[in-house]
């Protein structure tokens, strides 16, 4: 029970890698906070991991909005008195190409995928204690990328410079900032790509994993037998980009 009594947030965690990260997280005791836009989804987490045994509220919140993302840190504190763990994996991803991009296509993305897991750092950094840990969800398209997803590849690729950047001012905090990269990951957001439903972007069953194999790396890196890690990027994505 690696998180007995700890508290977490996860964002998106309505369903998907969001649900796979609270229910592990569930499993090894701690506390959860689901952050989830959509209200239904988030009741509906919150319901199922409550039948689990776990001590869990949902709290609606648009990441993009740095009063909403103060509200939720500030609740997890008041119902608890700590918050050791913030788990930053909303996103949303259009399919566009570059020149059919208006700015409102590209904020839009940006204050998601970005913007909301800055604001949740902000805040972490502000009323965290000395031992607490963030997880950022990034993307493989941070690294290598396909076409009609600009936006998003830019938001994620700017995920990781953030992260890179909050583990170096962390480190005086004692607070701990790693990275994950999932590859394709069996999602809504996955078979949603025109690629993938065209057959352009060609998958083997190899290439694509479950919300859980990116949840259990989640965990590992919040956990305290990641206690000297910080800074890191770490792919899940069934050695997809290893090969030539």
């Amino acid at each position: 029970m690696r998180f007995k009594d700890r508290v977490v947030i996860v964002t998106g965690a309505g369903s998907g890698i969001g649900l796979a990260t609270s229910r592990r997280f569930g499993a090894e005791g701690a506390r959860v906070v689901i952050a989830e836009f959509d209200d239904a989804k988030g009741k509906a987490a919150e319901t199922q991991l409550r039948d689990a045994g776990v001590d869990a509220i949902a709290v609606r919140c648009d990441v993009a909005s740095e009063g909403d993302v103060t509200y939720v840190v500030d609740a997890a504190l008041e119902r608890w008195g700590r918050l050791d763990v913030i788990a930053n994996n909303a996103g949303t991803m259009i399919f566009k190409p570059i020149e059919a991009h208006d700015e409102a296509d590209l904020l839009r993305v940006m204050r998601v995928d970005f913007f909301g897991a800055f604001w949740f750092v902000k805040q972490a950094f502000l009323k965290c204690r000395p031992g607490a840990s963030i997880v950022n969800v990034s993307s493989i398209h941070a690294v290598e990328t396909t076409p009609l997803v600009a936006a998003y590849a830019a938001a994620k690729s700017a995920l990781l410079s953030l992260t890179r950047s909050a583990a170096i001012e962390g480190r005086a905090k004692g607070i701990r900032v790693n990275a994950v990269l999932p590859g394709a990951i069996e999602t809504p957001m996955l078979r949603e790509n025109p690629g993938v439903k065209s057959g352009a972007e060609h998958l083997t069953p190899g290439d694509v994993g479950q919300p859980d194999d990116v949840a259990r790396a989640i965990v590992y890196l919040a956990s305290d037998d990641a206690g000297f890690v910080t800074g890191a990027e770490l792919r899940v994505d069934g050695g997809r980009l290893a090969k030539l």
